[in-house]
């Protein structure tokens, strides 16, 4: 009687246990895509010399940012609260205001090229030009946000034990028992972060904005024009 009783909690438990790796799945399919896209926009800007645009490289911050929030639940997924406040909750929620944020960016730039007989800015891709690629992701990131703050389930569904870990670093307990997979991801996302900083840092140069339509990176043409300066010789007067 009593092992037919714990059936049902047993079968329960084991479908937490399995809903939690499709949602640890699924988070590593959202960081790892975002970067798919990243990869691609350099491929763009980097072997067809393309160059972004202010309005690019706000978008990328802001797939940056809803990446992070995918991030944030993997770092703290053993966790149902952090400081009081829900982890899936505070995860999706980075993701949502970020990809809103990074619609409404995406949205203004196709308005600026949606004229008739506009060529817009760029080249398309399969069709369709970046910032309007970029509005898809974003749709698509509050999309599975929301599905997965419906369908998520918090720590207290799927814990293995019944001790609760100090709320003091739980950064660095979490971070030392991730997975390799997710240390993979984690390396190849910040190496993207670093990629797009340099690139953006190049092209704006020792200048506070970006010129509208960028057509060479800033910082090398003043190395340049600065060298040039130096190894001119200085006009010769006639008396």
């Amino acid at each position: 009687m009593d092992s037919a009783g714990h059936q049902p909690g047993r079968f329960r438990k084991a479908c937490y246990q399995q809903w939690l790796k499709v949602e640890l799945f699924i988070q590593h399919i959202c960081v790892l895509g975002i970067c798919a896209v990243l990869l691609g926009a350099f491929w763009i800007q980097f072997a067809q010399g393309e160059y972004p645009c202010p309005l690019c490289l706000l978008q990328r911050m802001a797939m940056v940012m809803a990446a992070v929030g995918s991030i944030f639940i993997i770092t703290h997924r053993h966790h149902e609260r952090i400081n009081g406040f829900s982890v899936i909750g505070l995860g999706y929620g980075m993701s949502i205001l970020s990809a809103v944020l990074g619609a409404i960016i995406s949205t203004r730039q196709v308005l600026l090229h949606i004229e008739p007989g506009e060529q817009g800015y760029g080249a398309p891709v399969f069709g369709l030009h970046l910032y309007t690629w970029a509005l898809i992701v974003f749709l698509f990131v509050i999309l599975v946000s929301g599905i997965m703050l419906i369908f998520g389930s918090d720590a207290a569904s799927h814990k293995k034990t019944d001790t609760q870990e100090k709320t003091d670093n739980i950064s660095n307990r979490t971070l030392s028992r991730l997975p390799w997979y997710s240390a993979c991801t984690f390396w190849i996302f910040g190496s993207i972060i670093l990629v797009n900083a340099a690139s953006a840092f190049a092209e704006a140069g020792i200048n506070l904005f970006l010129p509208d339509n960028p057509t060479s990176y800033r910082l090398f043409d003043e190395d340049q024009d600065r060298t040039k300066h130096e190894v001119t010789p200085p006009p010769e007067t006639t008396e």
